[in-house]
């Protein structure tokens, strides 16, 4: 049976906090919070309590952010693509000031902008996020999607009025494609990942994500408590969990919480990099052929990994069966533990915290984390039931069983 693997951060730059400060200073997260307070319908995505599922395993408290529901898109991809839409509306403009959603949406910004044609690579939620995004600020969208992503997920970028192409290949394909197409093509290009000369738009979005933290911190400090001790991340490219862990360490700093991030074995590019061991971001090989869509990257993004090489303690690296666990805990809680409807990628760090507390195999993890009964620790659904045949498949069939 395939087996959890982890490596402990070996990076030279490991408990440094420049970039973490550079990229997320600590205000940031009140400029993105006020532009996304004022989308109509936004609201807090609620941090749910799992009090019985932390009594079992063993720790003093366990929370999750759940993203399954904000703004009706089943994933916080949002945030990042409607903050980094508006920044560069902002640029475009030669505008310093704050731009509220209505001046956004008016007719004289538009005559201002002219058509403006965004494009993306996804697998899925960045796409619906971005297509979103600019069909309510009354612009078009192209989006490029590999040949593995499921029909619903297509169908809902479509749904925004987005021109969906399928890629023969995976999702770094898709962002080659969408790269040399842009180019062509004239578009703007909204990625969530950064390469060479291509950096200010994924800070942006990776900016956008602080959104979350802002709102955690304010959810805890209403339940009485201050931060959490741990942090539980999932990863693809890194941009979420370099924005959370990030964000934290720069509000923080010493009293930041330990940080782990998980990947599916099958498209771990951050564990991978770490293994290699010479400090750069190494392209993860084959058909990253998991269940956990949105996590099916090969290639870090560079200012993620500048982020998380510093702050992050543990990276880890786990079988799909996992991710299938941890949406059957979710969807199914203990008595008196929230319902909490979650996606392949979102449920991942749930089953790994339960794997790494009561799994003897893995208690020199448990101890490198510092895990024990006073722990608060901090998780993010990341996705709600963004591809329901397949949801189905694993939450009410079974598919992908934990083999003993």
């Amino acid at each position: 049976m395939e087996k959890i693997r982890w490596i402990g951060n070996n990076h030279p730059n490991y408990n440094k906090i420049e970039n973490s400060q550079a990229y997320f200073p600590r205000e940031i997260s009140y400029s993105t919070r006020k532009f996304h307070d004022g989308i109509p319908g936004f609201e807090i995505s609620p941090l749910k309590s799992l009090r019985k599922m932390a009594k079992y395993i063993g720790v003093k408290g366990l929370w999750v952010k759940d993203e399954s529901s904000r703004l009706n898109l089943n994933s916080f991809k949002v945030l990042g693509g409607s903050y980094a839409i508006y920044r560069y509306l902002k640029k475009r403009l030669g505008v310093e000031k704050e731009l509220s959603y209505e001046q956004l949406v008016s007719p004289d910004i538009k005559e201002k902008t002219g058509e403006i044609i965004f494009a993306t690579a996804t697998d899925g939620n960045h796409g619906r996020g971005v297509a979103w995004a600019a069909s309510k600020l009354g612009h078009r969208s192209v989006i490029y999607v590999h040949r593995n992503t499921s029909q619903p997920r297509i169908d809902a970028i479509r749904s925004y009025g987005a021109t969906v192409k399928v890629v023969d290949g995976n999702y770094d394909d898709a962002v080659k494609q969408i790269n040399t197409d842009s180019k062509a093509n004239n578009w703007e290009i909204i990625s969530d990942t950064s390469w060479p000369c291509y950096e200010e738009i994924p800070t942006w979005i990776m900016q956008g994500y602080t959104t979350i933290v802002s709102e955690i911190q304010e959810q805890f400090a209403s339940q009485g408590v201050l931060y959490p001790t741990h942090v539980f991340v999932q990863a693809g490219v890194g941009a979420l969990a370099a924005s959370i862990i990030g964000h934290y360490h720069s509000l923080l700093e010493k009293n930041s919480p330990i940080c782990a991030v998980v990947e599916p074995n099958k498209a771990s590019c951050l564990y991978a990099s770490m293994e290699i061991g010479d400090g750069k971001p190494h392209n993860f090989p084959g058909e990253l052929d998991t269940i956990m869509a949105g996590l099916a990257c090969g290639d870090p993004s560079p200012i993620a990994w500048k982020v998380l090489t510093e702050t992050t303690d543990v990276f880890i690296s786990v079988p799909d069966y996992i991710a299938a666990e941890g949406m059957r805990m979710y969807a199914v809680p203990l008595k008196g533990d929230p319902i909490v409807i979650s996606g392949e990628s979102g449920a991942v760090t749930l089953s790994t915290l339960k794997h790494i507390m009561l799994n003897s195999e893995l208690k020199k993890l448990k101890k490198q984390l510092k895990l024990d009964e006073n722990s608060k620790v901090l998780l993010i659904n990341s996705e709600g039931n963004t591809d329901p045949l397949n949801f189905r498949k694993l939450v009410w069939e079974g598919s992908k069983i934990v083999k003993k």
